[in-house]
């Protein structure tokens, strides 16, 4: 299932149904676009995922094992200069595995508090599922009893997008948007740490923005794979759109959103 969001003015979700539910929220705010390089502050929070087929209960195995993994996740001695980590805590059936993986252009310090803000947020939007991934702006918490390590998972995905429609040369603009991400997805899929970020100039005064996005641990062919589906949905008539599963993740935008000091960028040109 896909969920979808969108930037409205108001913060109160709004549900219609169809055949996908589509959850609508606040969105992109140019203003909250660099809020990671402010470090005392919380993290945005986007999305979250535990469905309660499967559950624990608090004096439980599981639990413990599940501290501890949360434990070594945010510990100091983390991985947060590469901007991922995963560790497996127990012996089945009650081992639990998790991972986090950090934005690719956002400094460990950033990492850092976000993965320590992720933990202690998921008992507090997952109480007692045993399969949990929270979304945020800067990173991503996932932890399953099942083998989530290198293994592609495209489900449980969800859309964002900003309202702006693309109103002029909407063609053009769309060709430049797969040209960006699927020229980013390649660059993304061979490099080690799984991330790249796309430019193409739209106008002589707007330029297009893209970051993608994926887990480390995946093979090369599987993030191509990942992205090459995720890139083929995204709302390309908005100004700004994004697409986030768990193994992958891809957002553009007509304003920067992220620092391309560490990330590699190819550079798209739009056909006149």
């Amino acid at each position: 299932d896909i969920h979808m969001m969108k930037n409205t003015n108001q913060e109160t979700p709004v549900m219609s149904s169809s055949s996908t539910t589509f959850v609508f929220l606040f969105l992109f705010s140019f203003l909250t676009s660099f809020r990671a390089s402010a470090q005392s502050q919380d993290p945005n929070y986007v999305y979250h995922t535990c469905p309660n087929t499967t559950t624990f209960a608090r004096n439980s195995t599981y639990f413990t094992n599940l501290r501890t993994l949360l434990s070594s996740l945010s510990s100091p001695n983390s991985s947060y200069s590469t901007g991922f980590q995963n560790a497996t805590s127990g012996r089945a059936p009650d081992r639990v595995t998790g991972l986090f993986l950090c934005r690719g252009d956002v400094t460990p310090e950033v990492c850092r508090s976000c993965v320590a803000f992720a933990v202690n947020d998921t008992l507090t939007r997952c109480p007692n599922e045993r399969e949990v991934t929270l979304y945020y702006d800067e990173c991503m918490l996932r932890y399953s009893n099942g083998n989530i390590l290198s293994t592609l998972n495209t489900n449980g995905g969800i859309i964002l997008f900003n309202t702006q429609n693309v109103t002029s040369n909407q063609i053009g603009f769309r060709d430049l948007v797969l040209s960006t991400m699927n020229q980013a997805a390649t660059v993304a899929s061979t490099s080690p740490r799984r991330v790249a970020a796309g430019k193409g100039n739209f106008t002589a005064f707007q330029t297009l923005y893209g970051l993608v996005q994926c887990t480390p641990d995946l093979i090369s062919q599987d993030c191509l794979r990942c992205l090459n589906q995720i890139v083929n949905q995204l709302p390309m008539d908005k100004i700004g759109g994004r697409l986030i599963v768990p193994s992958c993740s891809s957002r553009f935008l007509l304003s920067p959103f992220y620092s391309d000091s560490n990330i590699e960028t190819p550079q798209a040109q739009l056909d006149s």
